[in-house]
This record gives structure tokens, sequence and C-alpha cells, in this order.
């Protein structure tokens, strides 16, 4: 195990990366020493350098600060960053990454991709992740490429103003999407870091089943015993109503192109490559809906 720490995880600060971190001391019991931290902002780590975790600054449109923050790192955890406001940024940031781990001497870098980001995808952003897909590929780094499937939280940011109307607008049509956690996604990452043999593979992580938004819509009523109906409406008008509620431009065609991919069947395939990873099951919808019913509510 030696050859594999110390292990390293960008956006350290974001949810995800703060749940890695958490999967990689108490899941995997990996020590505190062994794991190191980066984010643009040294003071958003501070309770984790409390805990003995290594803190460094990174700035991903800064190849040479990166090169000094992976100095010494084994493994990487490359967590996608949130550029997505300007095109062409996030790839460049994330190429950045990539020639730094080089740089810097890592041996194993885990990415953090999408389903099925090949040319075609309906996803606005789907080509950074495709590249990125690439440039690992064409490194000399060994690595493991992790395609999360949408996650059941991303649920809270729109599924509780639904429930306060009773109306869900929908351009997604019959398509299902098999949501998956994002603490499921923390542990299958935290485990393609901690052990040795997952190198140069992708994997798909899904929940164990997949849902239409109609599906998801009775059972969110259910549990929350609020009703909720889905209206289903072509792109254009969805696209109308984000810009009527104030959403930001750049903001608009990603949402909508959600929709267009989930109707298209985009993220309606399931998959076992989590449980291939951890040895457990993923959270069942339900159970999801169950545990997040105050905050649906918007309690």
């Amino acid at each position: 195990m030696a050859d594999i720490f110390p292990i390293l995880v960008t956006g350290a600060n974001g949810q995800l990366g703060r749940l890695v971190i958490k999967a990689l001391l108490d899941d995997l019991q990996v020590p505190a020493a062994q794991i190191i931290a980066t984010s643009r902002s040294m003071e958003s780590l501070t309770d984790l350098a409390a805990l003995g975790v290594v803190t460094r600054s990174a700035d991903f449109n800064d190849p040479a600060s990166l090169q000094a923050a992976f100095s010494g790192a084994r493994r990487l955890l490359l967590i996608s960053t949130d550029a997505i406001d300007r095109a062409g940024v996030r790839l460049q940031q994330h190429k950045n990454a990539v020639a730094a781990a080089e740089a810097a001497g890592v041996s194993h870098v885990v990415y953090t991709s999408m389903p099925k980001p090949e040319p075609g995808s309906a996803i606005t952003f789907a080509g950074d992740h495709y590249g990125t897909e690439q440039a690992l590929v064409a490194s000399n780094l060994s690595w493991t490429v992790l395609r999360n499937c949408w996650y059941m939280e991303n649920l809270l940011m729109s599924v509780p103003h639904a429930l306060q109307t009773g109306q869900w607008y929908s351009a997604a049509a019959d398509g299902k999407i098999a949501n998956i956690s994002r603490a499921d996604c923390a542990l299958a990452a935290a485990t393609a870091l901690a052990k040795a043999d997952f190198s140069n593979k992708t994997y798909t992580l899904t929940g164990a089943e997949a849902h239409s938004t109609a599906e998801m819509a009775a059972i969110i009523s259910e549990v929350s015993g609020k009703p909720l109906q889905v209206i289903d409406i072509p792109d254009a008008a969805l696209a109308e109503g984000l810009q009527a509620a104030g959403l930001p431009g750049f903001l608009i065609p990603v949402l909508v192109s959600f929709d267009t991919n989930t109707r298209l069947g985009g993220v309606a395939d399931i998959s076992h490559d989590y449980t291939t990873l951890t040895g457990r099951q993923p959270l069942p919808f339900r159970d999801f809906v169950i545990a997040s019913k105050a905050a649906l509510l918007g309690n």
C-alpha cells in the first residue's frame, strides 16, 4: 500500500470533495496525514487541517500552482471543476491538472466524469468530460474514470419549489434517470483512490433503479404528503420558464440539456459498477426521499 500514499483530493471544500475525505478517513481508515486536500481557499480547509489532513492551495488556472500542490502525491482525485459559464475553460483547467499530475510524479488519477460523454451527447458540457477522459488516456498516468450519474441531491435545488406550487415542469417526457447519491459516489471515489486494482478502467456509477420524472414525483408526493403533478412541456417552453425565473443566461441551456438528455435516454442505463467498486448497494431513491423529506418541504 506504500505506493498509494499520499492521496490527494482536489476541490476538497466542495460537497463531493468533503464526502470523499470523510469516506477516506471513516470508511477506509486512511490516516489523515496521508491525505492532501487542495482548494483555491486555504481558509476553507482549516477544519480538515485540524484533523491532521495536509492542506494546500491549488488554482486550476495556474499550472505552476497545480504542480506545486500535487508534489509528493501518489494518487489523485480530479473532481471536475464548476467552470461551466465560459466555453472551453473547464476542459483547459482539467488538462492543466493532468499535465501537472504528470510533472509532479503522480502515478494514478481518478476522475469524476458523467455517463455517455462521447460526441453526440445532448449535455452542453459533455465535451469537457470526454476531452478530459481522452487527456488521461493520452497521458503517462494510470487512471480510473468514474462516470457519475446525476446526484439525487440535485433535486433539492428544484423540487422544493415544485412542491410549493404542486407542479413540476419537465421536458424529459418518459425518459428515466438512474439517480445515485453524492455520498455513494464519494465512497466509490475513495475506494478507487485507496485500492490499487482499478487502473485504466471506466466505471459508470448509477442507482439500482431508474425513474421517470412522473415516477419520481409520485414517490416524492407519497412521502411528503403533498400533491405534485408533472407538467410536460417542450424544451423551448422550459427555457422560457427558467428565464422568467431569473436564472443566469449561461445556466439555462445547461438545465434544458439535462431534460433533453434524459428524454433521449442518456441517463437511463443501470450499472452495477458501484457495487463492483465498493461491495455495497447504492441508496434507493425512496430512502433518499424519506431522509430528505424536511429539505424537500423547505423546512
